[in-house]
Order: structure tokens, then C-alpha cells, then sequence
């Protein structure tokens, strides 16, 4: 009599364990860090190959479009990922200008192959999802922006009513 109870134990145990195993593979294949370009930089070789999501501000002077084959290269600066810093630090708008224009930020260059996002620009918040390449260039397979100055010259005629 006990047979059959300790089967459909075995089996019930079996099953739980296919499915934990099935949640945990699949959470660490499509898991992928966020770092920022110092945190990728100090991470050296061990991150080349590995999916990666990137945050930095783009200098506007290197950015270079290939229209004939989409190659979008651009030049980003760091940026804390801390969002009370930034804030401590005057806001996304000032954190990125500053990021731009101080010499002695690291800098990470990036290869995008797609359109050219109309937000592409100085001093605005790339964030790049791809892979770090043996060459030292990050190959990015995604390209969200962020440009805070365009929308705070917005904001003003937005809460007057105009």
C-alpha cells in the first residue's frame, strides 16, 4: 500500500525539481549586468563576451554615422548609476555635462549597427545593451537615449498650459 504513495511522492519531488532547475538556468542565461563605464573598465577582461547593459553620457564630437552601411560609432563618458547622487549632484542634465566635459573621466567607445536615433547628440544618456569586445570597443546590440536638456526646455511651457 505504501508502494504507490511513495512513487507518486518521488515523482511529485521529481517534477518540483525540474521545474526549479528550468526557472534558474533560463533566469541566469538572460541575466545581464548594468554597469557603468568605470565599473566595466575595472572589470577588465573578465566581462569580453558576456551580456552587458552600459550607461554613459555620449561626447558629441565622435559621433560618427555611415548612412550606406548604419555603423554608428560614438564615444561615452562615465556616469554614476547612483540616482541619489545625481540628484546631490544637480540632476541627470548637469551630472551629463559634467561627465562630457571632464578630461579625466574614462571613456568607453561603441560600435551600434542600425538606424541613427534622432536623440543621438551631445550630453545625452546612452544606455547600450551588447557584448564587450576583445578590441576594448563595446559592440552594442541596443541603443536606448535619454536627453535630459530636451525635455527641460520643454517642461516650462508644459506646466504654464501653453
Amino acid at each position: 500500500m505504501k508502494s504507490p504513495r511513495i512513487k507518486f511522492i518521488l515523482g511529485g519531488l521529481l517534477i518540483l525539481a525540474a521545474v526549479v532547475y528550468l526557472i534558474f538556468s533560463s533566469t541566469q542565461a538572460s541575466a545581464q549586468y548594468f554597469l557603468t563605464v568605470d565599473e566595466l573598465i575595472a572589470k577588465g577582461d573578465t566581462l569580453i563576451g558576456r551580456d552587458l547593459r552600459v550607461s554613459g553620457a555620449i561626447i558629441g564630437d565622435n559621433i560618427q554615422y555611415d548612412p550606406q552601411t548604419l555603423e554608428l560609432k560614438f564615444t561615452v563618458a562615465h556616469v554614476t548609476g547612483d540616482n541619489a547622487q545625481i540628484e546631490t549632484d544637480g540632476g541627470l542634465a548637469a551630472v551629463l555635462h559634467q561627465a562630457v566635459i571632464d578630461p579625466n573621466r574614462n571613456h568607453l567607445q561603441v560600435i551600434y549597427v542600425g538606424v541613427k536615433p534622432d536623440l543621438m547628440r551631445n550630453e545625452a544618456q546612452a544606455i547600450m545593451t551588447g557584448k564587450m569586445g576583445a578590441d576594448g570597443i563595446f559592440h552594442a546590440d541596443e541603443l536606448l537615449l535619454k536627453c535630459p536638456t530636451k525635455y527641460e526646455q520643454a517642461l516650462p511651457d508644459q506646466v504654464s498650459g501653453q
